[in-house]
Parts: C-alpha cells; structure tokens; sequence
C-alpha cells in the first residue's frame, strides 16, 4: 500500500494557477477604483451575460435561457434602480437603457410574454412599454 500525501486546505491567498496572490496589491488596485466604475462594470457585465442568455450574441439560439435571462435581468434591475441616486444622472441614464433594452428584448423573445408590470426587474422598475 503506497503513502499518499496529506489532504491540505487550499491556500486563500493562492492566486491562479498556485501562484501566490499579493493581497496588499489587489487591495490597494481595488481601494483605488471609484464605486461608479465599479457599479457600472458590474452592470455591464449582468448586460452581456443578459443578452447572450437572450440568444441576442453570435449563435445566439445555442445559449439561450430565458429562465437565466429572466435572473440577470431581474438582478441588474435591482442594482440599477438601487445606485441610481448614487451614480447620478450621467451614468444612471445609459444603465436604464440598456435595462429597458433587455426587459424589452425579453418580451419578445418569450414564446408568451409576461404581462406589463410582470416581466424581469419590472417589479423594481415599473411596467416597460416599447
């Protein structure tokens, strides 16, 4: 019967690839981004992963989910009308078209569409209309 190695806990601090991350430098990176960047990244981000999950990206049909559209959607509505009054204006602006956009997009690409007032974040931001 051969020895094994010992069972270990992964290291928090081990970056990718068991390189040795510098928390002092990701801290300080962090520290130093404005929370309106960091907010509308994230918006970006919850947008994209909203749209493939739409079928609106390049192969569009093989990633489709609307159930996952529907939590993307739902969860950017929150954040959006949550940091609106933090961003200001500017910034709100372009994140509420884009929400408006997906909630829109949605709709359509539902086999049968929730009502006005029901469909993704709605809830949070009032009923959407084309």
């Amino acid at each position: 019967m051969s020895e094994s190695a010992p069972l270990t806990t992964p290291d928090p601090s081990a970056g990718q690839y068991g390189q040795p991350a510098d928390v002092e430098v990701l801290t300080r990176d962090i520290a130093d981004v404005p929370a309106v960047e960091v907010i509308t990244t994230l918006s970006v981000h919850l947008m994209s992963a909203a749209a493939v999950k739409l079928g609106l990206a390049e192969d569009g049909e093989q990633h489709k989910d609307l159930d996952e559209a529907r939590k993307l959607i739902t969860a950017l509505a929150g954040l959006v009308t949550a940091a609106a009054p933090e961003v200001g204006s500017y910034h709100a602006g372009p994140l509420r078209d884009g929400l408006k956009t997906l909630q829109l997009a949605f709709r359509e690409a539902s086999t049968f569409p929730d009502t006005a007032g029901k469909g993704p974040g709605e809830k949070l931001t009032g009923p959407v209309y084309g």
